[in-house]
């Protein structure tokens, strides 16, 4: 299927990375209602194609403020499709180092921030805070087959403001032939 504004919408999520807090955490989309990984008769399974992956960090609770020049916390953040983490505060989830290697076949879409302190001696010398890592393409979609994706983040510096970190994916679903179906169920397997 292509890229096109007949077929594509939009889902979202959030989380909120708590301020003094290590670890990290997750927020949970249920796409129960997008994904059918059952082919009966004529009917073919159904998959959800995600396209493009938008990204935003802002400070939590304070009017969505941009991060302030202060801010030396760090984190790295990744979707995984099927993990099925739920909803998960700061400090109740350990990410794994692979969790964020392109070698993890879950993942989608991934990260990294860097507050304007962490970098530099002089916070208004700023470089770039955010480093996209991996992203799905409009060409080359990554599709999910299982009932859920989880944004889950993992604090490297704790962050000195709480902080919100959500996602707006760009996707459609898709039919998927019996071959393509069963390659998909296998991969992405936690």
């Amino acid at each position: 299927m292509a890229y096109n504004i007949k077929d594509v919408f939009y889902l979202s999520t959030s989380a909120t990375i708590a301020a003094a807090t290590a670890n990290g955490g997750s927020a949970q989309l249920d796409l129960s209602a997008y994904i059918d990984p059952i082919a009966r008769g004529r009917t073919k399974g159904t998959g959800l194609a995600i396209y493009k992956v938008h990204v935003g960090i802002q400070r939590s609770g304070d009017n969505s403020s941009p991060i302030d020049d202060t801010e030396s916390g760090t984190f790295s953040y990744g979707l995984l499709a099927g993990a099925g983490f739920g909803d998960l505060a700061t400090g109740a989830l350990q990410v794994a180092d692979t969790g964020y290697q392109m070698t993890n076949s879950l993942l989608v879409d991934s990260g990294q921030f860097y507050g304007p302190k962490s970098q530099v001696a002089n916070a208004s010398n700023t470089v770039s805070m955010y480093n996209s890592v991996l992203t799905p393409s409009t060409d080359v979609p990554y599709v999910v087959v299982r009932d859920n994706v989880c944004l889950t983040y993992q604090v490297h510096d704790n962050m000195i403001a709480a902080t919100t970190l959500s996602v707006r994916l760009e996707c459609a679903q898709i039919s998927l032939d019996q071959a393509t179906l069963n390659q998909l169920l296998r991969t992405q397997t936690v």
